[in-house]
């Protein structure tokens, strides 16, 4: 019995090892990275890419893909700064085949011409992130994996200021070239409400991914900036998320 018991008890040992190691095993030195600057005053929010705050901010290129690669490839970037209230996101797309349909809120805003950002807040929990997802009319989901409702109250969505350049609805598809632009102030005391959050500062990590996507177009494309090494395209997969060094 003492032999049996035993055994038992280095089976618990062993598999919570491996539960443990399964849940931290996120090399680093295979992701992407990027430097998120600190804002020292308050912008305007207006989708303006060419402002000066966001000159001197390096971007993103999100330009990996997953699945099948689509006869036009649109050209995505992003930019990310902070401050110790607000996160701050700007996209830069030069599209074809836009469509936007969504115009409710936690609707299925990623069946449009839409851009993502998914991120894990919690330095301690990087396998629970929020993903926010807009389309490119300024039409906002957000959920928490972590939680058990997982949609954010549309409530506190209404808090993300969104700048969008596009109209609200494109429909029919929009198929000549179009460059547009989206961006938002996303606070942290909201994200709070529904998650941990490491507070940004100098030295922090983050984790998290930008994306692009159109899936109710002519064109559709599920495109990354951190890759995704998954058969089919799946953004929902934080193990792959890049690396967000604040500054």
């Amino acid at each position: 019995m003492q032999r049996i018991l035993r055994y038992s008890l280095l089976s618990v040992i062993l598999l919570g090892s491996l539960v443990t190691s399964t849940a931290q095993e996120m090399p680093k030195a295979d992701l992407a990275a990027y430097k998120v600057k600190k804002l020292k005053q308050s912008i305007q929010i207006d989708a303006n890419w060419n402002k000066p705050a966001w000159r001197r901010v390096k971007s993103v290129h999100i330009k990996n893909f997953m699945g099948k690669t689509p006869s036009f490839i649109p050209v995505a970037q992003a930019k990310m700064m902070y401050d110790k209230d607000n996160l701050y996101i700007i996209y830069k797309v030069n599209d074809r085949f836009i469509k936007i349909v969504t115009d409710k809120i936690n609707g299925p805003v990623w069946r449009d011409s839409a851009v993502e950002f998914f991120f894990s807040p919690d330095a301690d929990e990087p396998l629970k992130y929020f993903n926010l997802e807009v389309n490119g009319g300024g039409t906002p989901l957000l959920a928490y994996s972590g939680s058990r409702d997982k949609r954010v109250n549309e409530q506190d969505i209404r808090l993300i200021e969104i700048a969008h350049t596009l109209p609200e609805t494109v429909n029919p598809e929009m198929t000549e070239p179009r460059e547009w632009t989206l961006e938002c102030r996303i606070p942290i005391n909201m994200l709070k409400k529904h998650g941990t959050v490491t507070q940004p500062a100098k030295g922090i990590e983050w984790r998290g991914n930008f994306y692009k996507i159109a899936e109710n177009t002519s064109n559709i494309h599920y495109m990354t900036w951190s890759v995704i090494k998954n058969d089919r395209p799946n953004f929902h997969l934080p193990e792959f998320f890049g690396v967000l060094k604040f500054q």
